[in-house]
C-alpha cells in the first residue's frame, strides 16, 4: 500500500528538484482532483527496496535529469585530448543503450561530468557499474595507456528540476575554464554542501599519493 501523500509534500526547490519517493506492494494511488499539483504526482518514482529491480507500472511517467560525476582512480590526469572524444562517444553509448538520454558529457584528465535524462527501469549504481566498468575495459582494450586504467571507487549523483538545466549544460560545457581556478577536490566539496550531503573528508575521492 502507498503512504498518504499530500500536494505540499512535493518541493520544487530552487536549488534542486526532491523527488517523490513511494514504497509500493500492491497498487499506488495519486489525489484526487485535476488541482495544479495533479500532474507533478505524475511523476513519481516507484520502486520497493524489497523486490529486485523496479516496479514499472502502467501510467507511470518520471522526469529525472541526474548529473552523475565520477574520478580517475587517485585522481590520476590520465585522459588525454587525444582520445577523450573517443571515450565520450563510447560512454554515451552505454548510457542511450540502457534507455537513458545522455544531454552533456565534459571532464578535464582526472574527472568527469555527465548530465542524463534517468530512466528509473536500472537502478543507479547498476548503471555506473555499467558505465564505468565497460569504458575501463575498452579504454585498457583500445591500450591508450601504458599501464591500467581504472576509475576511482564511487561517484556523485545529483537532482536538478527541468528549469535549471541549460545552467547544469553550461556548466560541464565550462569544465575547463571553470577548473583553470578550482581542483576537482574543492568542486566535489561544493556539490556535496550545496546539496547538504554530509561527508567524512577521507572518504572523498584520493589524490595520487
Amino acid at each position: 500500500m502507498v503512504k498518504s501523500l499530500k500536494p505540499d509534500s512535493f518541493d520544487e526547490g530552487p536549488r534542486r528538484d526532491r523527488i517523490v519517493v513511494a514504497y509500493v506492494r500492491k497498487q499506488i494511488s495519486v489525489p484526487s482532483g485535476r488541482d495544479r499539483n495533479y500532474n507533478k504526482f505524475l511523476k513519481i518514482l516507484v520502486f520497493d527496496e524489497n523486490y529486485m529491480g523496479v516496479l514499472i507500472m502502467a501510467n507511470t511517467f518520471t522526469q529525472i535529469y541526474l548529473q552523475l560525476v565520477f574520478a580517475v582512480q587517485n585522481r590520476m590526469s590520465l585522459i588525454q585530448d587525444s582520445w577523450k572524444d573517443e571515450l565520450y562517444k563510447y560512454i554515451t553509448g552505454i548510457v542511450q543503450n540502457q534507455g537513458h538520454k545522455l544531454i552533456a558529457i565534459n571532464g578535464i584528465p582526472d574527472h568527469l561530468h555527465l548530465l542524463i535524462g534517468y530512466n528509473p527501469n536500472q537502478k543507479i549504481p547498476d548503471m555506473l557499474q555499467d558505465i564505468k566498468g565497460s569504458s575501463s575495459t575498452w579504454i585498457n582494450e583500445k591500450g591508450f595507456l601504458k599501464g591500467k586504467f581504472n576509475w576511482q571507487s564511487g561517484y556523485g549523483a545529483f537532482s536538478y528540476s527541468r528549469s535549471q538545466i541549460n545552467d547544469v549544460i553550461n556548466y560541464i560545457n565550462d569544465q575547463q575554464q571553470h577548473h583553470a581556478k578550482l581542483s576537482f577536490h574543492q568542486e566535489y566539496i561544493q556539490f556535496l554542501k550545496l546539496f547538504d550531503i554530509s561527508f567524512d573528508e577521507k572518504y572523498i575521492f584520493q589524490e595520487v599519493k
